[in-house]
């Protein structure tokens, strides 16, 4: 990349944050933006400016953001999301102890290294101002490797030291979250699964109350039982589509009443595909048919699925959460594939469609999904690499010769090879998620979060594999290719060898991602147009508005592998290509900053784990640095250093700090630790509250339930008296 090409996309993208910084000031003053600028806070009853004001200073978020405590984000957001800030504080505590050191030290040893030519060049020979801030200026086997040899251990050990830190602190976290007094119904409940064939004579809720009953005589309350319920789903989402089309039409005819006409015009619509083709009738009159004749259908499913869709998967609940902890963690049969028990989600969390699914299948799953997440890497880092071979412009003039006219142009290719590889990756990358959710669920995974974490994952090793490795080795493709065919063994020289030509791109990939990104994370310019079409021309009544406004939640599934792509590439090149750190820091430091906004006035959780996600976090932030690590050991080798080998332990060293870290702190994080469990509750506990927040809206959607409406799937054993204390 050329020098005025890197300037180029740097200078616009800040110029491009700034502009959109100061569209944020400007619309979120506007009260009628105030349901996308401040959602969170208008839907816990919170009037928007409170704590602030209306004010035309464009920093006066930034006062706000930094002043709030890691409380104000929990009670806003959540104890997931305090734990997404730590884990952003780590990573920029990371690079910052680092840089402190590395900036000022590394940068003069390769600077002042005039024994070497500049034909080893972080990219391609054409940046040659960043070429003498490398460690590529250095001469091969010079005693100034030294310095970049000790900078290396300088940051792992900086690693080593913040993470242990932070992975108190969270522990931490978790347990005054999972010590409240208040009642939480997951607290009180277990997943039960894998439940063995009904004895004669038994009916199966029988069988689960008299086995729980045995174990737990004076905790036990009572069990739910797992229906399917896909077809009373299927019934019941039917007939919540036609009461909200029904509100649609009685507000589109209250409209059309006016002064010159007071009877107004009934809404019609036609009954086929789309409401475009078919008999048309009159809405309010069609709605209400449809309603009348799914109501007894709905009601009729329900008694069915409940007598005669029964699986071998329970919720069994206790009146005591430290009975509910030490149940879920202790192993209730000889056999480890019958009466499988696990901590309950949240009710909202649950995957009914899993629970079902018995120990071998969710093994089975398991390892077919891995294995098709394997291939899934493999198949996209071939276009993943051509695109980053393709999308240089020597390519595009070679492949493509009637574009010559175009590129040739000084301002035009200027911008392409400012913008077009990074766009293209990050527009690639934008089609992944939604399949690694759906692998994710298919494997049997019983709860929202935990499935949202599994494809945090396999996106983060996806991003690193492709995008990290893919673009390194794929800048020298076609020239490479042959080489690992010959030589499989070569390729951490080869990825070694390959990092600094890529410099450059990475570093306008980070640019791009922060200011351009973020910019448009603040300023919201995409909901706020989606929601202001909507309105205008699609929502007629209160609900179809804020649904057109919801916020959503943070996206942990793709926000945190996008995240932990920039911390790997920037701990990778820390010690090649020291001037990448303020870069890093940059990203991190404006995300925190800019996502604590957000967190306390945009997104709204949609499920809460208590920190369950800060293991997996922890376990990716070492995997980059063991790749560094390792990078780092074959960029040495090929710089001939002979001090090489002292690189050694330090992978060993990142494995062990691992394994310590799973020894000592993983349990808490598995399980409920039952000291933390045993606190006392503020509040009566309501066990049929507890009980009902669990049953699903297919089934409980009546306007009034009875009691012996469940009669066949929930237990007869409970309590005498609604409240325990």
């Amino acid at each position: 990349m050329q020098f005025s090409a890197f300037l180029t996309s740097l200078g616009t993208s800040f110029v491009i944050f700034v502009v959109l910084m100061f569209l944020f000031t400007w619309l979120s003053r506007k009260p009628a933006n105030d349901v996308i600028y401040y959602p969170n806070r208008i839907l816990k009853g919170l009037d928007p400016w409170e704590g602030g004001s209306r004010t035309r200073n464009p920093f006066a978020w930034i006062k706000e953001a930094l002043n709030s405590s890691e409380d104000d984000v929990i009670s806003m957001s959540g104890v997931d999301t305090a734990v997404y800030f730590v884990y952003t504080a780590t990573v920029l505590g990371i690079l910052v102890v680092s840089g402190i050191v590395l900036l000022p030290t590394l940068l003069p040893v390769a600077i002042t290294d005039h024994t070497v030519k500049l034909d080893n060049t972080t990219s391609n020979g054409t940046f040659s101002d960043l070429d003498k801030l490398s460690m590529g200026h250095v001469k091969a086997n010079s005693s100034r490797l030294w310095a970049f040899l000790i900078a290396v251990y300088w940051v792992s050990l900086v690693t080593y030291y913040i993470l242990w830190k932070a992975y108190k602190h969270v522990s931490d976290l978790r347990a005054v979250a999972l010590m409240s007094p208040v009642v939480k119904p997951e607290q009180f409940a277990i997943l039960v699964r894998d439940i063995p064939p009904i004895p004669d004579g038994e009916t199966r809720k029988e069988q689960v109350d008299s086995y729980f009953q045995s174990i737990y005589p004076d905790k036990f309350y009572r069990s739910m039982l797992v229906t399917n319920n896909k077809e009373v789903n299927k019934i019941w989402k039917e007939l919540e589509g036609y009461r909200k089309k029904l509100v649609r039409a009685e507000a589109v005819y209250a409209k059309s009443k006016t002064v010159g006409n007071p009877e107004g015009t009934r809404p019609t619509n036609r009954t086929g595909f789309l409401g475009l083709v078919g008999e048309k009738v009159d809405s309010i009159e069609y709605c209400n048919e449809k309603i009348d004749k799914l109501v007894p259908k709905l009601e009729s499913e329900q008694k069915v699925t409940l007598r005669e869709k029964q699986q071998c998967s329970a919720l069994v609940f206790f009146t005591s959460r430290v009975t509910a902890a030490s149940a879920a963690q202790s192993q209730h049969a000889r056999i480890v594939d019958t009466w499988t028990v696990m901590e309950s989600p949240e009710p909202h969390q649950l995957i009914w469609s899993n629970l079902s699914l018995g120990f071998y299948g969710r093994e089975t799953r398991k390892y077919v999904v891995y294995f098709v997440v394997a291939l899934t890497i493999l198949f996209y880092m071939i276009p993943i690499g051509f695109i980053s071979a393709l999308t240089t412009l020597a390519n595009l003039r070679k492949l493509l010769p009637f574009l010559k006219v175009v590129v040739d142009k000084k301002v035009v290719s200027t911008v392409l090879e400012a913008y077009l590889p990074q766009i293209a990756l990050i527009v690639f990358l934008a089609l992944l998620p939604k399949l690694l959710l759906f692998l994710s669920k298919a494997e049997g995974i019983p709860s929202e979060s935990h499935a949202v974490r599994a494809t945090s994952g396999k996106y983060f090793y996806f991003t690193v594999l492709n995008v990290f490795i893919g673009v390194t080795i794929g800048g020298t493709l076609f020239s490479t290719l042959k080489t690992i065919e010959h030589h499989p063994n070569t390729i951490v020289n080869l990825l070694a060898t390959s990092l600094p030509d890529n410099a450059t791109f990475f570093l306008t990939f980070v640019a791009l991602k922060f200011f351009v990104g973020y910019g448009l994370e603040l300023s919201r310019l995409v909901p706020l147009i989606i929601y202001h079409l909507k309105k205008k021309y699609l929502c007629k009544t209160d609900g179809e508005i804020k649904e057109a406004w919801e916020p959503g939640d943070l996206g942990y599934a793709t926000r945190v592998p996008g995240d932990m792509l920039i911390f790997t590439i920037t701990l990778c090149y820390s010690v090649i290509a020291p001037i990448i750190i303020p870069f890093g820091v940059v990203y991190f430091g404006l995300g925190w900053l800019i996502l604590r906004n957000q967190a306390l006035k945009v997104y709204v959780s949609s499920f809460e784990s208590y920190g369950r996600m800060w293991p997996h976090l922890h376990t990716r932030i070492l995997a980059s640095l063991l790749l560094y690590q390792v990078t780092m050991l074959g960029y040495f080798g090929i710089k001939k250093f002979d001090y090489t080998p002292l690189l050694i332990p330090l992978p060993i060293m990142s494995l062990i700090f691992m394994f310590v870290c799973r020894k000592k702190f993983y349990g808490f994080f598995r399980c409920t630790a039952l000291e933390v469990a045993c606190h006392e509750l503020k509040e009566t506990l309501n066990m049929e509250q507890v009980f009902r927040s669990f049953i699903p809206p297919s089934l409980a959607s009546a306007e009034k339930l009875d009691n012996d409406q469940f009669e066949d799937a929930l237990s007869e054993v409970s309590r005498p008296a609604a409240s325990v204390v």
